[in-house]
Order: structure tokens, then sequence, then C-alpha cells
């Protein structure tokens, strides 16, 4: 048996194990045990309970004094799987349909070609983070001390994305993933009889004024060549089918890929939404909160990734401009304090990509085949980056 062969079967069993037992954020107790004990039988030193679940292990090879990141993500999310694998999710209503589980296995498989090649000169530090899909665990990682005692010159990333060719490698310099700021938006007018509406304060009439207006940031408020989305997912109300309510809120969530967009967003929705309420005498609760920061790569680093990605996969199945995806990754987090880079790999396997099932979709399963792929993907850029 070819050594890649042995080692894509040994990343699919531990891929398979994640996912017959996945586990929400910050309760990923025995999957961090499951990967401490992996990466501690390749000799690994390892340190646990970092950002509560996390588990970060330590390469050393040569004299090096460079240090290298890889991180991969490791909680589930609440979603009953539909699927039909063998290896099907044995918590009810818990799975792995983001690709996590992919992920885990395919930094356990780079950690294995680093561990028997040795063919770098300095420091791996193997991240495995907790708590991503509610955007909390880098920063939990970061405030438990993981970047003062496990400090790094650079750190990468990557994700699996159903709407890109398996094979394929994709990345950007600048923003690659969005942010994921939410808003909400309190009326107060004055409610009455549907019939009277001369008696109150209609903050339906309002509130439909603001949702419109909101609508105007991005195609007249924001640079057209930068990409940024508003979204109204609710609207909520006091009232009755024949009562005007006094209360209606809207809530939703935006998206950009610059810190400069962000706070663009956010001061004209504020402008926006208390001038209309002033304007038709309502008052105006304004609540805008960041939950993911964006991602924005480094340079010289996706220099770096772009290099590594062409020697796995070859330069024509490496797209080196790629456009944003407007999904939020707390990677970003990490990219705030360390240079680094974040890479999407490609898992489709249709012909038109809106025929693959998309993450966080019930049916959806991380293709094993590219396993190896990131796997190599890590492991060469380990050793062009720091050559032994």
């Amino acid at each position: 048996m070819s050594d890649d062969k042995k080692l894509k079967e040994q990343m699919v069993k531990w891929r398979h194990h994640f996912h017959e037992n996945p586990e929400i954020a910050f309760r990923e107790v025995k999957t961090a045990a499951f990967l401490a004990g992996e990466l501690r039988r390749m000799g690994l030193d390892v340190h646990e309970g970092i950002g509560k679940t996390g588990v970060v292990a330590d390469l050393k090879v040569g004299n090096g004094n460079t240090v290298i990141g890889l991180r991969a993500d490791m909680d589930a999310i609440c979603l009953p799987e539909t699927g039909t694998v063998s290896y099907q999710s044995r918590n009810e209503g818990v799975m792995h349909a983001c690709g996590h589980d992919g992920h885990m296995a395919t930094l356990l498989g780079a950690v294995k070609i680093l561990s028997e090649t040795r063919n770098f000169n300095g420091t791996v530090h193997c991240i495995f983070q907790p708590a991503e899909e509610p955007g909390r665990g880098s920063q939990a990682m970061i405030d438990d001390h993981l970047l003062m005692d496990y400090p790094m010159d650079e750190i990468y990333g990557l994700h699996n994305v159903p709407f890109i060719p398996a094979g394929e490698i994709h990345t950007r310099k600048s923003g690659i993933m969005a942010s994921e700021d939410n808003f909400i938006i309190r009326i107060h007018g004055k409610g009455g009889h549907a019939s009277s509406p001369h008696m109150g304060t209609d903050p339906l009439v309002i509130a439909s004024q603001v949702i419109l207006g909101l609508q105007t940031i991005v195609s007249r408020s924001a640079n057209p060549l930068e990409p940024a989305v508003v979204s109204c997912t609710e609207l909520l109300t006091d009232g009755a089918h024949n009562a005007i309510p006094s209360n209606v809120e809207i809530r939703g969530d935006t998206r950009s890929c610059s810190p400069g967009m962000q706070q663009l967003i956010e001061d004209r929705m504020r402008a926006i939404s208390e001038n209309s309420c002033q304007m038709y005498g309502a008052g105006c609760e304004f609540i805008y909160t960041h939950e993911f920061t964006p991602v924005v790569n480094w340079d010289a680093c996706t220099e770096t990734a772009i290099n590594a990605a062409a020697a796995v996969v070859g330069p024509e199945h490496v797209n080196a401009n790629c456009n944003p995806w407007m999904a939020s990754e707390d990677f970003g987090i990490f990219l705030k304090y360390i240079p680094g880079c974040f890479v999407f790999l490609g898992s489709g396997v249709c012909e038109k990509a809106k025929d693959n099932i998309m993450v966080h979709n019930s049916d959806y399963d991380y293709n094993d085949e590219v396993l190896l792929t990131g796997a190599k993907f890590f492991a060469t850029l380990i050793a062009q980056r720091i050559p032994a």
C-alpha cells in the first residue's frame, strides 16, 4: 500500500470518528481528548484546556526560530442529520454540518506527514480551536494567553467550500470572508384602533421606511467595488389585525469584508433609523453588535499559501484572487494579531456549483477525497516556509 493511500485511510477513519461524535461549542470535551491522544501518539507536546476545550500541540524540528501556527476548528452545530451515511451522528440534534470534522482530520494528517518527514527547521503550533460557529472560540483561546504562551510568527487555516470544485485551492489578499454584525432596531410609536390611525403614531409604517432606507446603504453609500450586505430578517410587533402596534422591532445582520465598510454600515444604519423615527415623531433604540470580525489576509502570507497550493494541486488549480465569501469565520480574530492567510479548499463534486450540498445543510457530508489535499497543503506550506 502506498504511503498516500495509507495516510488517506487513516484520515478517513479520523474524520468518520469525529462525524459520529459531534459536540457543540465549548463542549468539545471528548473531541479534545481524542485529538490529544492521537497527537501524543505522534510524538507531539500537547496542551489541553486552552479557551476551555481547545488543544495546542507543538512539533519542533531543528534549531530554527520561526514558529508557524496551523489551525482547525472543532465544533459541530445544532442540526439534526438527515443523511444516511454509515457513520451518522450519534448525538441527536447535533451534526458536523460545516466540515469541521474534515478540518480536524486534515490537520491531523498534516501533523503525521510533518512528524514523519521532519523536513523543516522550526516549530509548528497545531491549534484545534473550539466554538468557531458562534464566533467565540478564537477569542477565548487568546484570552487564555494563547498568543503569550505559544507565540507565532504566522498562522494559516482553511475551510472546505462545496461550491468550488474538488482539488482546487482559492485565496486572495485582503478580505476573504465577511464580518457578521447583528442589529436590533426598536421603534416606539403610539398604537390604537386600526380605524383611527390619525390618533396615534404608526411604528409599522415607520419601520417600512427604515427598512427601505437601509437598502440604500449598499446601493448608494458603499463603494460598489467593495462587498457589503444588509439584511433585515425579522419584523416583530405587538399589534393585532385590528390594532395598530405601539412597538415594532426590526432584526437582521450585515456582512462586509473590511473594518472601514463595517463602520460605514453601522454609522449609516444608525442615522437612517434614528432620523426616520424622529421625522415621524417616534422613539428609536438602535443596537448593533459585532459578532465576527472580517477575515483579512496578509499579503506576504497569501503569497506563501499560493506557492504551497500550486506545489500540491498545480498552478492551474489555484485561484490567487478569488471572490470573497460573505459567510463569517472567527479565524479573522487571529489575523488581527498575527500575520497569516486563510484559504478555501474546494470540495464540490457536481459540475454546477449550486447542485452541491452546501454547508449548514442537514444532508451535508465532508468530501473525503479532499482530505489528503488539505493535509499536503499544510505540510508543504511548512516545508517551504521554514525549510530544513
